[in-house]
């Protein structure tokens, strides 16, 4: 079958190594499920991989991929919770577990015709969510569902600030506050981007770094080093700063003094639960928001599907078709 595989790993050329070639089907085993991927989506974690940041080289060569949606053995469509862990070791959350990994970490990834993942991670999808929208969800869309409601805590009205519009995680962030009834903000240096988070229905949209009209009650920050400061700088005192990454850096100066004064909370957050997945699926049926896509590739233009990532050209969420087209999204 046909597979993107990361064979080595570069910084400065990420792209040198990945490879698109044939790898063997994956064989059934005792408490896992083969899937036949129809679509899939690029995450910033394929390019961390490529990198050589979180991903020890003596795990290459593994076929990339984190999100996945299609069929499973008995024809049923499917999307793949992508945190492959232990809820008991993790205290009831799989998240947590020490021993967890995330899809194409440990195991092979979902750039590939068939992927074979654990019976559990498998969630029905809803016939309201075609394929390519369902292959959006579970890291994006999964990751900003948790920052913003079981670790903000976020409720109607409350004032949220999305760091770097455009952004898988962020895009998602800011279409699910405005559902729940927040007051979003939104940042980008790329006016097209601003542009786009009004659209989704964002208050205001300032540029990177630019006062806010107003203090905020939750920050949510997947940028790192770059925006840091103005994060600490436009919540409220005893407002919340939610970090799910740090694509410009992980050292930016803590302002532990602001932090400690103004009663700050910092809180980590990292990918979701299948009940956090499933809690998801519920409210975008609720209140019809739907992700985010920019385009689709068939898998052999991943290598140009990555190269608009590193460029930053892409608004919200690239699918991919292992196995040819899925039809139009909806």
């Amino acid at each position: 079958m046909l597979a993107a595989t990361a064979v080595s790993q570069s910084a400065t050329d990420p792209l040198a190594g990945l490879v698109l070639g044939d790898v063997p089907k994956p064989e059934p085993r005792p408490g896992w499920s083969v899937v036949r991927v129809v679509s899939s989506s690029l995450n910033m974690h394929d390019l961390w991989t490529l990198r050589g940041v979180g991903h020890p080289s003596e795990r290459l060569p593994i076929v990339l991929g984190c999100d996945a949606a299609g069929y499973d053995e008995d024809g049923n469509e499917v999307l793949v919770h992508p945190v492959i862990g232990d809820p008991d070791a993790g205290l009831g959350d799989e998240t947590l577990d020490p021993g967890r990994a995330l899809l194409s970490e440990r195991h092979d990834g979902a750039f590939a015709e068939y992927l074979a993942v654990p019976t559990r991670n498998l969630v029905p999808k809803p016939s309201w969510l075609s394929f390519d929208e369902a292959a959006c969800l579970p890291v994006a869309w999964g990751t900003a569902y948790r920052m913003l409601f079981t670790q903000a805590r976020i409720t109607a009205g409350d004032r949220v600030l999305v760091q770097g519009a455009g952004g898988g995680v962020a895009s998602a962030a800011i279409k699910l506050a405005v559902a729940a009834g927040a007051v979003v903000y939104a940042t980008s240096r790329s006016e097209e981007k601003r542009d786009r988070a009004l659209a989704w229905g964002a208050r205001a949209a300032p540029a990177t770094g630019e006062r806010l009209p107003e203090r905020v009650d939750v920050v949510v920050e997947t940028v790192g080093e770059a925006t840091w400061a103005h994060s600490l700088r436009s919540l409220r005192p005893g407002g919340t700063v939610v970090i799910a990454g740090a694509t410009s850096g992980t050292n930016p100066p803590a302002d532990l003094g602001r932090i400690f004064y103004l009663q700050q909370r910092v809180l980590g957050s990292t990918g979701c639960t299948r009940g956090e997945l499933l809690a998801l699926l519920k409210l975008m049926d609720a209140t019809g928001v739907r992700p985010v896509i920019d385009r689709t590739l068939p898998l052999d233009e991943i290598h140009k599907g990555f190269q608009l990532m590193i460029d930053g050209r892409l608004t919200g969420k690239l699918v991919v078709h292992p196995s040819g087209p899925a039809g139009p999204h909806h």
